[in-house]
């Protein structure tokens, strides 16, 4: 019985370290030495810096947030350099390759350049059930890293040309080390994204990439790598011209229909004109919700103004018109006044032409007909014109539209220019 116990122990303890073989992971004592000190950067020639390729794919852009200023991306990022303190045993590839891919696990083991992104909000890896990590080993003691991130960039816009503006956001790269102990630059691909990527108001431009030394703040001295990628998103005018631009203009142009109206109407072309203009205001004052405030004026706010400028002179051009035809009413009823004493007059005239024409006295009767024609001739020329402002009605149909076309004509040729500069 003591046998068959120490026979099953001694078989079980062959299978486990069968087992174990077989399943031997790579740990850090294979490739790093014991003296392998992680906070000390690889040892190169004196005097010469470490170099790290940084390499950028773009997967998404979820969203450009107007309001914040700032936009989210996810990315995969690649650092690649050259480690000379690893031993790179031959046990660890496998037959035919020249790599070998580890856990991010042993990335904590190694050391690190350790970049960032400058003007970041948020930068975090990406995780699931782990983190979206690997390392990558080369025969040649080069040390890859590979990472998916999210991040939330800061990024300074401006909107004076809004909803016709194009804003340049740049994600600032950059590390711990100056530069006469590690550089970064860009690898042979630089940055490159996703040709599926597409975005609702925006169009993607090609990422503009840029390599300098600077020097940073006065607490660290010396000149610091720094790498930096421009996206340049270019907003969709489509939306605005449907949601904007061509309302707008409607509404000009029914504010328009108030000159055919006769200048009886007075509810009809007050309705009008006022109905126009509150729908101008309540149209500006959502668009307003969509950026925020600002200092400055904007493209936009420059077309709405010029279209309640519009609407407004409409309804002034009504009240003169008004004022006008009152006036010259009046004056008409003063005339038919007039008119009406007059008739009296000579009536009363008349009747004692008569009796001094059964007296034979004609010099009196030439001497009244002579005092009348005067009064007669004041009357003709005094007369209301009440054509005026119906000729201002109708000049106010021609130029009104030709002072707004004009207003379109001057405003987006400047616009676009201003743009494409």
């Amino acid at each position: 019985m003591r046998f068959t116990v120490i026979f099953l122990l001694l078989r079980i303890g062959f299978v486990y370290g069968l087992y174990k073989t077989k399943n031997k992971t790579v740990g850090p004592e294979v490739v790093l030495p014991s003296t392998y000190i992680k906070e000390i950067r690889p040892s190169l020639e004196e005097g010469k810096p470490v170099e790290v390729d940084f390499k950028i794919f773009v997967v998404d852009i979820n969203s450009i947030n107007v309001e914040d200023m700032d936009f989210r991306v996810d990315l995969f990022i690649r650092l690649s350099w050259t480690e000379t303190r690893l031993r790179m045993s031959e046990e660890i590839f496998e037959i035919g390759d020249d790599y070998v891919t580890l856990p991010p696990e042993f990335f904590d083991k190694l050391w690190q350049p350790d970049p960032y992104f400058l003007n970041s909000k948020i930068a975090e890896i990406a995780t699931l059930t782990h983190k979206f990590s690997s390392v990558t080993l080369y025969r040649n003691k080069t040390v890859t890293y590979s990472a998916r991130m999210h991040a939330i960039v800061a990024c300074q816009m401006e909107f004076q040309l809004y909803p016709m503006d194009i804003q340049i956001c740049p994600i600032y790269i950059e590390i711990s080390y100056n530069s006469q102990k590690l550089q970064l630059k860009w690898a042979s691909t630089g940055v490159t994204v996703n040709p599926e990527l597409k975005l609702l108001q925006y169009n993607f431009g090609e990422p503009q990439l840029l390599q300098e030394i600077h020097s940073y703040v006065t607490e660290k001295l010396g000149n610091y790598s720094r790498l930096i990628v421009f996206f340049r998103f270019e907003r969709q005018i489509g939306h605005h011209l449907i949601q904007t631009f061509a309302p707008s203009t409607l509404v000009v142009m029914l504010s328009w229909f108030s000159f055919w109206l006769g200048l009886d109407a007075i509810p009809g072309r007050v309705t009008l004109l006022v109905t126009s203009m509150l729908t101008l205001v309540t149209m500006f004052t959502g668009l307003k919700s969509d950026i925020p405030p600002v200092a400055y004026v904007k493209a936009l706010d420059l077309w709405m103004a010029g279209c309640m400028v519009f609407v407004f002179a409409s309804l002034s051009e009504f009240v003169v018109v008004k004022v006008i035809d009152a006036r010259q009413k009046q004056l008409e009823l003063q005339l038919n006044n007039l008119r009406a004493y007059r008739a009296s007059v000579e009536r009363s005239v008349s009747i004692w032409d008569y009796e001094a024409s059964l007296d034979l006295e004609p010099k009196r009767k030439r001497g009244s007909a002579d005092l009348l024609q005067p009064t007669w001739l004041d009357l003709e020329l005094l007369r209301p014109q009440r054509t005026l402002s119906k000729k201002i009605d109708y000049y106010s149909r021609l130029i009104f539209p030709s002072l707004f076309l004009l207003f379109t004509v001057l405003y987006w040729p400047i616009v676009i220019f201003k743009k494409r500069n």
